[in-house]
């Protein structure tokens, strides 16, 4: 039952702190997601790469003709190139064409991890022609060969623009460190998907004015500046998608705060206010039924018995109350005061059964010590069934809230409206379990037989099977049948569902 996005999972830290070498075209995102700054540091020795305009063909074929051909021509004086490509069919397309030409090469597509950074190292040697994926190779320092600073050093060749411009610099970035020579340059094709989807009229009313011929290209910063403009659009449109995201994940997190404080409480040890969930239950159910806002006879004495009892055994006569001569607050008094006795009657059972247990050798099936663990662990296992069942509703709120925009409501604002509302809903119905269980985390006193049947436990096992008690059958129980631990509700609804705490170990079915 646990999600998160990563951007939230990083916001738990209390300092956060990073280093990389694209991060200046991110900044806006980093300071309105993280509140960081990105600064930039100057590079230790002078940049001095070349990095040329770039060229634009009409179509990817005479595209990657132009590329075969620059390498040849480049590869005649030893210069090194590496040729990186947006995906291996690129990678695979371009060695083919080079095998034709009789051309040297090694082919990096992120597959041969062990003689990756190997191949990449040499990429810097005379002669050497490199094909790799943006993701092949990174992190790997490329030493310039004897004599090939003298040749112009790396030439880095893009087969495409990436729809991010940090990939870009992180390929053109592989030449030039450290104040060597090097030069880059992108083939780009009216036909990649970045221009096609985002390079708009604009770009193909250029192709129709200068009538583009296939192997002419354009090398113009006009263009250069409609691909910048392109890879922003793109870059924007992905922000505003991993923010919406966040949006709608912030408000899952508060709830998740909220249910995780109460399990780290419980796995800490500390000990349950069952009290406090006892009032809470109590005081929602008498005031359904009597109220100061309604006459006293109109009270339904009959209903509110029912629903009592549903959640402990109680001991007062509803029908014998003078409806003339009590308030409604001195009848949540009384409700009260006898669920707190009986909750106290039902830890003293508790451990008078443990105890009498331990006199005869026996160990508890459950492997619980003391009543302050089953509270604990019947409150985590009820929490735990409740959240998961409340990440699905919330999952499915989602999924559909996207329609309401349609009617002019805004669906973010939406959500969060309906996620508070099933959120209040799940934590009402997470005590309401909780105090239905803790009454019957034992309700059967046991008898000497059923004693008999109890085996040792050397380390913790359950007891053998038996009968629970004369009221109850042995065998499985129904999803439909009255739940055995005396609640009043379905088994389907009570501790046959999903995640509820098993019947008391004693009360087991068989």
């Amino acid at each position: 039952g646990a999600t998160i996005t990563s951007q939230n999972y990083f916001r738990m830290y209390d300092k956060l702190a990073g280093m990389t070498g694209t991060a200046a075209t991110e900044a806006d995102e980093f300071m309105h997601t993280y509140k960081m700054e990105v600064v930039s540091i100057p590079t230790h020795k002078e940049m001095i790469r070349d990095d040329k305009d770039d060229l634009v063909y009409k179509t990817e074929k005479s595209k990657h003709k132009a590329v075969v051909e620059d390498i040849v021509e480049r590869n005649k004086h030893g210069q090194p190139i590496l040729v990186g490509t947006v995906s291996v069919d690129v990678s695979e397309r371009l060695s083919t064409l080079l095998n034709r030409r009789g051309i040297a090469h090694n082919v990096l597509n992120a597959k041969q991890h062990e003689r990756e950074a190997e191949i990449i190292a040499e990429a810097g040697e005379q002669g050497a022609v490199t094909i790799a994926t943006n993701m092949a190779g990174r992190g790997t320092d490329i030493k310039l060969g004897e004599g090939v600073p003298e040749l112009g050093g790396l030439y880095v060749l893009g087969t495409e623009r990436h729809e991010a411009r940090r990939i870009d610099n992180q390929l053109r970035g592989r030449s030039g460190r450290q104040g060597d020579p090097g030069a880059s340059r992108f083939y780009l094709s009216f036909e990649d998907e970045l221009l096609r989807l985002f390079g708009g009229q604009r770009m193909q009313g250029i192709i129709e004015r200068i009538g583009l011929e296939e192997d002419v290209p354009i090398e113009a910063g006009m263009i250069s500046n409609s691909v910048k403009r392109a890879q922003e659009q793109v870059e924007s449109r992905n922000f505003q998608i991993r923010k919406r995201i966040l949006e709608y994940d912030d408000v899952l997190n508060k709830q998740r705060e909220v249910i995780y404080a109460i399990r780290r409480d419980i796995l800490m040890g500390e000990d349950v206010d069952t009290k406090s969930y006892v009032e809470d239950v109590l005081t929602e159910v008498v005031s359904e039924y009597v109220s100061e806002n309604v006459y006293p006879e109109d009270w339904d004495l009959d209903a509110l018995t029912t629903e009592v009892n549903r959640f402990y055994p109680s001991r007062i006569d509803f029908e014998s109350i003078d409806v003339e001569t009590i308030t409604a607050a001195e009848v949540l008094a009384m409700v009260l005061q006898d669920a707190n006795v009986r909750l106290e009657e039902r830890k003293a059972e508790w451990d008078e059964r443990t105890a009498e247990l331990e006199r005869r050798g026996l160990a508890r099936g459950d492997g619980l010590a003391t009543f302050e663990e089953a509270e604990r662990r019947t409150l985590l296992s009820v929490v735990d069934s409740r959240w998961r069942e409340h990440l699905y509703e919330m999952d499915y709120l989602r999924e559909g809230i996207g329609w309401r925009g349609l009617s002019q409501r805004d669906p973010l604002v939406e959500y969060k409206r309906e996620g508070f509302d099933l959120f209040q809903e799940m934590e009402r119905g997470l005590k309401a379990d909780y105090v239905t269980y803790i009454y019957r985390v034992e309700n059967i006193k046991l008898r000497e037989e059923e004693m008999q049947q109890l085996s040792y436990s050397g380390g913790g096992e359950e007891p053998n099977q038996r009968p629970k008690s004369p009221r109850k059958t042995a065998g499985k129980v129904g999803r439909n049948e009255p739940c055995p631990c005396g609640s009043g509700k379905k088994y389907k609804k009570c501790h046959g569902q999903p995640g509820a705490p098993p019947l008391g170990s004693e009360a087991r079915a068989g």
